[in-house]
């Protein structure tokens, strides 16, 4: 039996929410490359700098694909891309002999730096006028659905 009343969750309103998602990202995919344009970089090759950043342990190309979400070959083409810039160094993998791991060099942290330099302000004028609660509800419910996404086949209507 489906729920009623306030705590139902018709399917239109997840499908609202995706095209919002779709149409946030859009925008802040355009944002973010006029932000990033003056370093050489592109939103996509920023996102990638970025998780390099942030993990703990050296990735793959393959490890960096799942990480942001996207397909190993479009990874694989940026990093090619970054390595022929010196911005990322691809080094040996113990663990697998075809399968490189990518490392930031110097000047691709340094680029990275001052994305984050130019990023900071502009996060400033993104927050105003946002309470603090919807933003960690957004972080939130954000979190949850791509854990759905991550683990939840899909499926139709004719399954």
């Amino acid at each position: 039996m489906k729920p009623t009343g306030p705590h139902a969750r018709p399917a239109s309103d997840i499908t609202t929410l995706i095209l919002k998602i779709f149409e946030a990202n859009g925008r802040l995919i355009l944002a973010g490359d006029r932000l990033v344009a003056p370093l050489g970089l592109t939103s996509a090759r920023w996102q990638l700098l970025g998780a390099i950043t942030a993990s703990r342990e050296q990735l793959t190309t393959a490890d960096l694909a799942r990480r942001i979400g996207v397909s190993r070959q479009a990874v694989q083409r940026i990093v090619h891309e970054l390595s022929e810039e010196n911005i990322v160094v691809l080094t040996p993998n113990p663990r697998h002999k075809r399968a490189q791991l990518i490392e930031l060099t110097n000047r691709g942290a340094l680029i990275y730096q001052e994305a984050l330099a130019l990023q900071q302000p502009w996060a400033e004028d993104l927050v105003q006028g946002l309470k603090h609660q919807q933003i960690t509800d957004a972080i939130a419910t954000l979190d949850a659905l791509s854990r759905k996404l991550s683990i939840a086949p899909l499926s139709s209507a004719r399954d």
